[in-house]
């Protein structure tokens, strides 16, 4: 399924931010990375989501909100931040909230829904200031992303230019043709 050039599909979902949902439109005006994991208590998201959080505040710097789903509970979110290292947990709270999308309509309209095993693959969307998508990957759940990787396209994304291939922040853009 191909959002990319198309409006993000509206969501709205618990999140260990706050009582109140989290919807798509808490984000206009800013950067969303929005990703999507597999579940919580397994062996590769706890890498992925701490290496993302550890690297928060360089999407801070960039304009940019991060929000992580899982088809896991927010209590489960919650208990998972409060579990140590060794039992597969995160051992702390994180620099963005996690959503829970227990009724599994995000991951299905996101097209990352694994069909009838209520988990999602994992997948990032980087969403523009207008809500539109500007950048999606859907992979295995065997690999976890690649932080740097992440924030080279958000940055090239910002360029607002054409970026080659290995692009870096500090390099020029492309001149059209």
């Amino acid at each position: 399924m191909q959002l990319v050039g198309h409006p993000a599909p509206h969501f709205v979902m618990p999140s260990t931010k706050s009582e109140k949902p989290l919807s798509l439109t808490d984000y206009r005006g800013k950067w969303l990375v929005l990703f999507f994991y597999s579940l919580d208590f397994t062996f590769v998201c706890p890498t992925e989501v701490t290496a993302i959080s550890q690297r928060a505040a360089e999407f801070t710097a960039l304009g940019a909100e991060v929000l992580g789903v899982s088809t896991d509970s927010i209590f489960t979110h919650k208990a998972w931040m409060a579990t140590s290292h060794d039992h597969n947990g995160l051992d702390k709270p994180l620099h963005y909230p996690l959503a829970s999308d227990l009724s599994l309509k995000v991951s299905r309209d996101y097209g990352v829904l694994v069909g009838g095993e209520g988990i999602a693959l994992r997948g990032l969307f980087i969403l523009d200031p207008e809500g539109i998508v500007q950048y999606q990957v859907v992979h295995n759940l065997n690999v976890g992303c690649s932080v740097d990787e992440i924030l080279r396209v958000l940055q090239a994304l910002q360029s607002g230019g054409l970026c080659a291939a290995d692009w870096r922040p500090g390099q020029e853009n492309l001149v059209g043709q």
